[in-house]
């Protein structure tokens, strides 16, 4: 998820910027924070599932009953419009199988079923019905019960075949079935009755159409024929009278004249321009195409010899004769050939020119034959018509008298296939589906909701916040322990295996509490802490430590009190300075009755000596704070203190300094920059990141050195930080040979190794 990064320049760290390209999908750090946030989420889902179990028990069952009826296409059709133009369209079945649909839904056939089962007086309507009255007072007291019905009906064929599924829910089973039946019945005698009265109606409507058609056409009958006989019009066919089958002779005739003629003409012209040395190659005279035959091979023998033999040589003079003479002969042919063909020309002419004026002639006569047939074409025509609509009249009158026949039986080509039945379950609400749905949706609001908290959440959670915003490593991890005790302190795994005190007594003060229950998991965290602290630096571990906090109440006085116990445990001598001059508590919490203490040496009102006593945990002493002074910066910001920690640290081998909040008074950052280390107390889920960012601002500014974080009660399954995590995990033993063991280790790794801080520490 994406964070908030504040500015951490101003103390010499680089912002971490995420983006998406970078960032990667961490699956389990979201399953932290819906883990984290568990009672949201649960909240959500349960109300959600509570509120959908009280809809399902509390909602009224409605049962839904179906039939099926089939809707086939009529096999007899009374008269139609298309019919009688020829016009259909293609998708005409479609409307009509829609028409029936929407048919099944009218007010019509809704109110025949209501009043067919008498549902004013239904317990399912009788109260709606008088509510009704009371307020509106219909005229039809059955209009608003149709509309009732019509919103609980459904009509949905199925697909790709004629049938229609119809159903209607209710809370009543057996009333669901019962009206689904009587509807499919209705709508079956309510289309046989529609269709048998259509019938009847176009039937009158024919016999009267008939009676006077037939009336029209013998009247129009015996006009054509007194009109015929007036104007002695004598029909060859039904098409063509006398005139008009001379007047079609003639024109064939000359039609062909004009053919005869233009080929004539085409002959001649082509013979009147023939010359004897450019004669084509095809001629369409026999004699001359036998004759230009002879010359051209005459021609052609001359023209070969001629190349061999001199023009005086008898053979050549000879050959040169018959050549002339066939010249001459050809040339003849071609003059009686334009003759003949001139000759036949003229005679085709004269022939078109007197079939054009017998065809003059008889178009003045056709055209006075047509102008007196008009009239007569008209009324044959309209004659005609009226005897085709008759027959087509004749016949619709005999489909609409078997139509009605067939009305009389009740046949229909709507049929009910599979009649409604009581269903035994309901379909509202449904159960099963609505706690699935409801579940659902509490779990995506409610992990919704927690992301949306934890993205609004800008407080420090965990390590991974303190390495992100300030590049300060984690020296441990405090878990949480309510006021009320250990019977509370919710455990995960077998590190809280431990659950009470060594002495069998609950744990109700974390205050002391790994000197008054060594073994007890808590205490094994403080002395994480503490080795934590000792394997901060290479070399020689910090002796002087101030340990301090961004606000007040976040645990920094009870740190300081465990840690003191835990560096005794290994034998150390500790000192616990109170330096918390605003609201000092170290003199309560290890019960020390003494009046000299630090205020008292830093005005010089007692020795250093008298301000030291002995506590009664073996190896830790305690500076308490001494009467409260009206100046506690003036007096920390002093030579006297500065002269205190030097000598402590020359007598004790840890000294502990407790300090107010960095945030609230300038004191602990005076006292930390006389030590050699700081910690700093956070409180996860309360400190806010700006807050915790702007104490360890004020720390820097002072070059104050900061070795780490000591996170003071983290609700380890809240937070999603568990154990194995943040946890070395092993068992501290209370036995003097496990105490050894323990200094033993930490000191092997204090003088001998080499590695580096840890987490890169300051």
């Amino acid at each position: 998820m994406m964070k908030r990064e504040p500015d951490n320049r101003q103390f010499g760290v680089e912002p971490v910027i995420y983006t998406d390209e970078t960032e990667e999908l961490d699956l389990r750090a979201w399953l932290q924070v819906l883990i984290k946030r568990r009672k949201i989420l649960f909240a959500c889902v349960g109300a959600a599932v509570f509120f959908a179990l009280v809809f399902v028990f509390k909602a009224t069952p409605k049962y839904k009953a179906a039939g099926t009826l089939m809707i086939e296409e009529e096999s007899s059709r009374i008269l139609s419009i298309e019919d009688e133009f020829g016009y259909r369209q293609s998708r005409a079945d479609i409307r009509f199988f829609n028409t029936q649909l929407e048919l099944l839904k009218t007010n019509a056939l809704v109110e025949r079923v209501a009043r067919k089962l008498d549902l004013l007086n239904h317990p399912l309507f009788s109260a709606k019905n008088s509510d009704a009255e009371k307020t509106a007072k219909p005229a039809n007291p059955y209009s608003l019960l149709v509309k009732d019905l019509q919103r609980n009906l459904d009509v949905s064929p199925v697909r790709d075949t004629r049938l229609v599924e119809v159903s209607y829910t209710s809370p009543d089973p057996a009333f669901s079935s019962l009206l689904v039946n009587t509807l499919s019945q209705e709508f079956v005698d309510f289309y046989i009755e529609k269709k048998y009265q259509t019938t009847q109606q176009a039937s009158k409507f024919l016999e009267e159409q008939i009676a006077d058609l037939r009336e029209r056409l013998s009247v129009k009958e015996a006009e054509l024929q007194e009109y015929s006989k007036e104007k002695d019009l004598y029909f060859l066919s039904e098409q063509e009278s006398a005139s008009v089958g001379k007047f079609a002779d003639v024109n064939a005739a000359y039609t062909q004249a004009q053919i005869e003629r233009i080929k004539a003409e085409s002959n001649y012209r082509q013979l009147r321009n023939l010359k004897v040395d450019a004669l084509p190659q095809f001629i369409n005279n026999a004699i001359l195409q036998d004759l230009k035959t002879e010359y051209v091979k005459l021609k052609n023998d001359y023209e070969e010899k001629r190349k061999i033999f001199k023009p005086d040589y008898p053979d050549m003079v000879q050959l040169l004769g018959r050549l002339d003479s066939m010249r001459a002969e050809l040339e003849n042919e071609i003059t009686k050939a334009v003759d003949a063909a001139e000759t036949e020309f003229r005679t085709a002419l004269n022939k078109e020119l007197s079939l054009k004026q017998l065809l003059d002639q008889q178009k003045e006569e056709v055209a006075l034959m047509n102008s007196n047939a008009i009239i007569y074409n008209n009324l044959k025509i309209e004659v005609e018509n009226n005897r085709k609509l008759l027959i087509s009249l004749e016949e619709r009158q005999k489909e609409t008298l078997v139509s009605a026949r067939l009305g009389e039986l009740k046949t229909s080509n709507i049929s009910i296939i599979n009649p409604a039945e009581p269903p035994l379950n309901p379909v509202y609400p449904k159960k099963k589906l609505t706690l699935i749905l409801a579940l659902i949706v509490g779990l995506f609001i409610g992990g919704g909701l927690c992301f949306v908290l934890d993205y609004l959440d800008n407080t420090v959670k965990g390590p991974e916040d303190v390495e992100r915003l300030a590049r300060l490593p984690s020296l441990g991890v405090i878990p949480y322990l309510p006021h009320d005790g250990q019977r509370k302190f919710r455990h995960r795994g077998s590190y809280y295996r431990n659950r009470h005190g060594g002495d069998g007594k609950e744990v109700k003060n974390i205050e002391l509490v790994n000197h008054l229950f060594p073994e007890f998991s808590l205490s094994e965290d403080y002395r994480t802490v503490r080795t934590s602290i000792l394997l901060s630096s290479a070399g020689r571990s910090p002796k002087s430590i101030v340990v301090t906090s961004a606000l007040p109440k976040d645990g920094k006085t009870v740190t300081v009190s465990n840690l003191a116990v835990a560096f005794a445990q290994l034998k150390k001598k500790v000192l616990v300075v109170d330096s918390d001059m605003r609201k000092p508590k170290q003199q309560q919490i290890f019960k020390v009755q003494a009046a000299a203490g630090l205020s008292s040496y830093l005005t010089g009102k007692a020795s250093l000596y008298d301000c030291i006593h002995e506590t009664n945990i073996q190896g830790v002493s305690l500076i308490p704070c001494g009467p409260v002074p009206p100046n506690p910066a003036e007096l920390l910001d002093s030579r006297p203190m500065q002269e205190l920690v030097d000598a402590v640290k020359g007598r004790f081998d840890v000294v502990l300094f407790d300090t107010p909040p960095v945030l609230a008074v300038v004191d602990s950052v005076i006292v930390s920059a006389m030590v050699e280390a700081t910690i700093l107390v956070v409180y996860p889920g309360k400190t806010k990141e700006d807050t915790f960012c702007n104490a360890v601002e004020e720390l820097r500014k002072g070059n104050i050195k900061i070795i780490g974080t000591v996170f003071n009660g983290m609700s380890l399954e809240k937070n999603g930080y568990y154990t194995g995590r943040y946890y070395r995990g092993y068992y501290w033993s209370n036995t003097e040979e496990g105490r050894d063991e323990e200094q033993k280790r930490v000191k092997i790794v204090i003088k001998g190794s080499s590695r580096p801080r840890v987490n890169g520490s300051d």
